[in-house]
């Protein structure tokens, strides 16, 4: 139970209103840079194959964008619990604006190479490792506990609304002017967000626990694995994202490039339509879901392995040459394959970390989600990795079509699993 003085401390970080100033400004922070971070990400690999790269510079490049952080998640789950939360929020995005700014310097001045992008990019990905478990800490100290199901839903929705035009003015931004255009717009979005979280009210209490860095990462891993169903998500996940997130950052870029004869701008097309179904299927677990965050968990699970299955008959030859060159009905169905994978990742993602955040003591939360985020997001960079290394050596659609396969085995085990712990 709480004592009456947690309990005032609790209440200055948040009011009982659904919302309050403190969330609007980490909303606003977030959104602001992710509009930056998603323009920049949809354009860049773009601009390495322009520059002379393929798929494995692509995904070599999505590797070191995941990578850093993932290593170092438990030092920052350590100091998210340790230190002033907000404070390693505006540091990390002041540094992370700074460096991007950099590069939009050196890419006007045309001596931005390939090996300093990707140096800047594991700076940032560094940084970002800093900022995810302060952020993740930081929202149950800002609204009440039963609007966090509202609250983690809100956080996915404005990301994905904050990048439902990123798609289209990156492309057309990068087409008339470039990519230092785009460095400048995502630098600043970061200095923006960083000023954003300084204005949180936000009180850090002061941790009084003196153990080492070894024994209090031990105690966030022992809390993991000892709670059995967040140990089997993350394991699922792990093997999940590894297979399916690759798609938007290596397999699509690459296919749209070399297989199919869209402009740029179409490409924006997909990418919106991507975004538009993280954000329904952000709103319909925040807005019908919200007391049954295992059956939207379920659904996600279902609807992905459909989804991502009928994505990958779309890049078989014989389906897609059955289209004239540029055909706005295949452009569609490929759009709407892909917005459906994307739903189904934010049926996944929100009811796992709801539940976490409800399980878990606030002392302990930086901790637990960059344990729970090394291990779900471990897969992706090696993902890209392999995804890379695969479309050097087969045709686009088997790719596709094996890792649909992978797929539906996984599934497999994870609802035999599921139901022999439900019994």
């Amino acid at each position: 139970m709480k004592s009456s003085d947690s309990e005032g401390k609790e209440k200055n970080n948040h009011s009982n209103s659904r919302w309050n100033i403190n969330f609007l400004l980490l909303l606003w922070g977030r959104m602001v840079s992710d509009t930056g971070s998603r323009i920049q990400l949809i354009v860049v690999p773009l601009y390495i194959l322009d520059q002379g790269g393929d798929g494995a510079t692509i995904g070599l490049f999505s590797f070191l964008a995941l990578a850093p952080a993932l290593l170092i998640y438990p030092l920052a789950g350590v100091l998210g619990d340790r230190c002033n939360r907000k404070r390693i929020m505006v540091l990390t995005d002041l540094i992370s604006g700074i460096l991007i700014l950099a590069l939009a310097a050196a890419s006007y001045q045309g001596s931005l190479r390939l090996s300093g992008l990707m140096l800047v990019q594991m700076a940032v990905s560094l940084l970002n490792g800093l900022f995810d478990p302060a952020t993740k800490g930081i929202l149950p100290k800002l609204v009440s506990r039963e609007n966090l199901p509202r609250a983690n839903s809100a956080v996915a929705a404005m990301r994905t609304l904050s990048g439902l035009m990123g798609p289209v003015i990156g492309t057309s931004l990068y087409a008339s002017f470039g990519i230092s255009i785009l460095f400048v717009m995502n630098g600043l979005s970061f200095l923006l967000s960083g000023i954003s979280e300084m204005l949180i009210r936000y009180r850090h209490e002061r941790s009084r626990d003196h153990t080492s860095f070894k024994k209090a990462l031990s105690d966030g891993a022992s809390f993991v694995l000892s709670n059995k169903a967040i140990r089997k998500l993350c394991l699922f996940l792990l093997a999940i994202y590894g297979l399916v997130m690759p798609l938007f950052q290596v397999l699509l870029p690459l296919f749209f490039r070399t297989q199919l004869s869209y402009s740029d701008q179409k490409y924006g097309w997909v990418q919106i339509v991507i975004m538009l179904g993280a954000l329904f299927g952000s709103i319909l677990v925040g807005t019908f879901f919200q007391s049954h965050q295992r059956r939207a968990l379920s659904y996600g699970i279902t609807l992905l392995l459909l989804a991502y299955l009928a994505f990958s008959g779309l890049t078989v030859p014989s389906v897609f040459n059955r289209f004239e060159a540029g055909s706005l009905a295949y452009l569609f169905y490929l759009a709407v394959a892909a917005g459906l994978i994307s739903a189904a990742v934010t049926f996944i993602n929100v009811p796992l970390q709801t539940f976490i955040q409800e399980q878990t003591p606030e002392n302990y939360l930086s901790r637990v989600f960059s344990i729970v985020g090394l291990i779900s997001k471990g897969g992706l960079p090696f993902g890209a990795l392999l995804y890379g290394a695969a479309l050097a050596r087969f045709d686009i659609h088997w790719v596709g079509l094996m890792v649909g396969g992978l797929m539906a085995v996984l599934s497999v085990i994870f609802r035999l699993h599921r139901s022999s712990d439900e019994e």
